[in-house]
């Protein structure tokens, strides 16, 4: 596991970025995994700038969703199919084609978790998948004592989660849904590239449990100790709580300079 310690939140998502635009040179078709919420924001901000500056060429790329609420209607702002399409997918210039995602609206929820697999897998599987991580260090929405060999499935959120999330439904802890459908910890770690960023001092803790404490189901976003290819990107707030942090920054700063993240 890498850990690399950037000033800000602008930094972190322009290395997210150009990591992802580096990839697509190197392979224009290659699956994205992406994440929701506000973290992620600046990263996709900043590959749709290089996008439009012809920096890279997004015209091939293929998106994923890591996880769904179950039950809002469709077409609902906040469900993350809908959030995708106008944060990721629309600002790249891609068709919707282009996108895969579990229905969450479907009658069938258990077919419609075994669906997305199989589409996981015929796609060739992620390419890179970029996470988030909760307060509580969950992935996806793998809350904490998921199976680390979870496949997608219907997870039922916490009450914490939900308040995280309320601020999307303005404000109403009762607006958000108590279930949905998530990649599991098993599937997440099937992707080549795992990028976890992080920002701010409320992730510190979570952060700090990830890399330096134990492989654990308690902390989900632990099972990132055993992929082959895990990047952790963090600002200097969300890496108040690394007890080798000096490390982590002398480590990066003397990389070999052909060594991509």
């Amino acid at each position: 596991m890498e850990v690399v310690i950037v000033p800000d939140a602008g930094a972190a998502g322009e290395l997210v970025a150009e990591t992802m635009a580096d990839l697509l040179r190197r392979k224009p078709d290659a699956l994205l995994g992406v994440a929701t919420g506000s973290t992620p924001l600046p990263v996709y901000r900043a590959l749709a700038a290089k996008a439009a500056a012809g920096a890279v060429d997004t015209s091939r790329a293929r998106i994923c969703q890591l996880d769904e609420y179950v039950g809002l209607p469709a077409g609902h702002p906040e469900s993350y199919r809908s959030v995708i399409l106008r944060e990721v997918v629309e600002p790249l210039g891609l068709d919707e084609a282009r996108f895969l995602g579990p229905d969450g609206s479907a009658e069938d929820i258990r077919a419609a978790c075994e669906k997305y697999e199989g589409e996981l897998a015929a796609a060739g599987g992620v390419d890179l998948q970029l996470l988030g991580i909760g307060t509580d260090g969950h992935i996806g929405f793998n809350e904490p004592c998921s199976s680390l060999a979870s496949r997608t499935r219907l997870k039922t959120l916490t009450r914490q989660t939900r308040a995280d999330n309320a601020r999307f439904f303005g404000g109403d802890i009762d607006q958000v849904p108590h279930h949905v459908i998530t990649q599991g910890i098993g599937t997440i770690l099937e992707a080549r590239h795992l990028v976890l960023l992080a920002t701010g001092e409320g992730k510190a803790e979570a952060v700090a449990q990830t890399v330096e404490g134990p492989l654990s189901a308690l902390v989900p976003a632990s099972a990132l100790q055993m992929h082959p290819h895990a990047t952790v990107v963090v600002d200097e707030a969300a890496a108040s709580g690394l007890k080798l942090a000096d490390y982590f920054r002398s480590a990066y700063e003397t990389k070999p300079h052909w060594q991509k993240l």
